[in-house]
């Protein structure tokens, strides 16, 4: 027995809280961008992955403020082209969380002192994120009411204990990003993990 959804008719209205609280866990991509003032914008979006490495490529989904309007980091993406995404942990939950916040474009949502230059680009990056990848967007593709972005990654940032710079494998066991789960308001930790080799 199971139930069943028809996102085509009756359930369509629903077909977010559907599908962002079933497709789960999903990562944070919390993307930093200039606004045409110079100060930095910051947003979190959980429609994100990686969709290639050669070249690397990230994609993430910002929707629309409302009908037409886009909201502030499509908007400057748009413009500028470039933009950072940062991932989250858990001493950036809070700080993530407070950026979300919708503000008016002219109001930052986190205070210069959390931003220092990045190498290639000319958006600002969160200094204390686990991870930062600088981007530059490739095409946007839009579908509707949804905007995906690709992005290629030119450079990414590490915090110390995470990656070995000898061999750029990731330890595991210091690195534990937040994921999206259930809408609204529902988040998970990635601290219980485990291995399973793949099949000969």
């Amino acid at each position: 027995m199971s139930v069943t959804f028809d996102l085509d008719g009756e359930h369509r209205t629903n077909a977010y809280q559907i599908l962002s609280s079933l497709i789960t866990p999903r990562p944070i991509a919390w993307v930093s961008t200039l606004n045409e003032d110079g100060s930095v914008n910051a947003a979190p979006f959980s429609f994100f992955n990686v969709f290639g490495s050669r070249p690397p490529m990230i994609v993430f989904a910002p929707g629309n403020k409302g009908p037409g309007e886009l909201k502030d980091t499509a908007r400057n993406i748009k413009r500028q082209k470039q933009f950072v995404v940062h991932m989250v942990d858990q001493p950036m939950l809070e700080l993530m969380n407070h950026s979300a916040a919708t503000l008016p474009y002219e109001i930052p949502e986190l205070s210069a002192e959390h931003f220092t230059a990045s190498d290639t680009i000319d958006v600002p990056r969160i200094a204390a994120a686990p991870v930062a990848m600088e981007c530059s967007e490739h095409s946007c593709l839009e579908i509707g009411q949804n905007r995906l972005i690709i992005g290629l990654v030119h450079t990414v940032h590490v915090q110390d204990g995470i990656a070995n710079p000898d061999d750029a494998k990731i330890n595991q066991a210091q690195y534990a990003p937040i994921g999206r789960m259930a809408s609204p308001n529902w988040y998970c930790e990635t601290t219980s993990i485990f291995q399973l080799d793949r099949p000969d």
